[in-house]
């Protein structure tokens, strides 16, 4: 093992937990305040927020480095991250569909990298199993968000990370976008789930898909 960079890489995951956690005590102290100047407070829960996504990116990559896939022995094993993040199926129409255990991110001052990768790891998961991944020429990409009001994240739509999806599937499903390669759809439905379900599907079968919406089975 190379010592100089495995201290060098402790060294980071120390100064990245290190900005979240004084950020974190940031929010408290305003937090403390007979009256908290609320501007500057989402500010630092913005901040903060980034600043632990960010941080969980990194240490995904310094974990792959140094941590075995069969786990410590003596410990139980890691829970797949298939079942902690989402799950990737192809429909009975030959639609792929992407479920994330999350709704769309927040993109008000930082994109949401954290979205991309977890997309991109729960299709590197699916193509590990041994099935194959669809690839469209022209496509249309479908996002619905399943919600209630208190599970929101982002009211408006503009303010969504949706571009993290097409971020993570360009030059892999569809070839890299332009305006006439890729069209998207944004949809929200009332509901308890409060996760994110995406679909990618020939731009032909648009028709077929919003047809099919009108299907309580579906």
């Amino acid at each position: 093992m190379d010592k100089e960079r495995l201290t060098q890489d402790m060294a980071r995951v120390r100064y990245l937990v290190g900005q979240a956690v004084q950020t974190s005590d940031n929010l408290v102290n305003l937090a403390f305040r007979d009256q908290p100047p609320m501007r500057k407070f989402r500010q630092y829960l913005e901040t903060a927020m980034n600043q632990f996504e960010r941080s969980t990116l990194e240490l995904r990559q310094i974990c792959e480095k140094y941590v075995e896939t069969g786990g410590i022995p003596g410990k139980k094993p890691p829970i797949p991250a298939r079942e902690v993040t989402g799950s990737v199926e192809i429909t009975g129409y030959d639609w792929l569909h992407i479920r994330v255990n999350a709704l769309l991110p927040s993109v008000r001052f930082r994109p949401a990298d954290w979205f991309s990768d977890t997309i991109r790891r729960l299709l590197d998961q699916y193509e590990q199993s041994g099935s194959k991944l669809p690839y469209y020429s022209q496509a249309l990409l479908v996002i619905e968000e399943r919600s209630e009001l208190s599970g929101r994240r982002a009211f408006d739509q503009g303010n969504k990370g949706w571009k993290a999806v097409s971020n993570a599937i360009k030059g892999r499903l569809i070839p890299d976008d332009d305006q006439y390669t890729l069209g998207v759809c944004l949809l929200s439905t009332w509901s308890g789930e409060n996760d994110c379900h995406i679909y990618l599907l020939d731009a032909s079968d648009a028709g077929a898909f919003f047809t099919s919406r009108t299907n309580p089975e579906d």
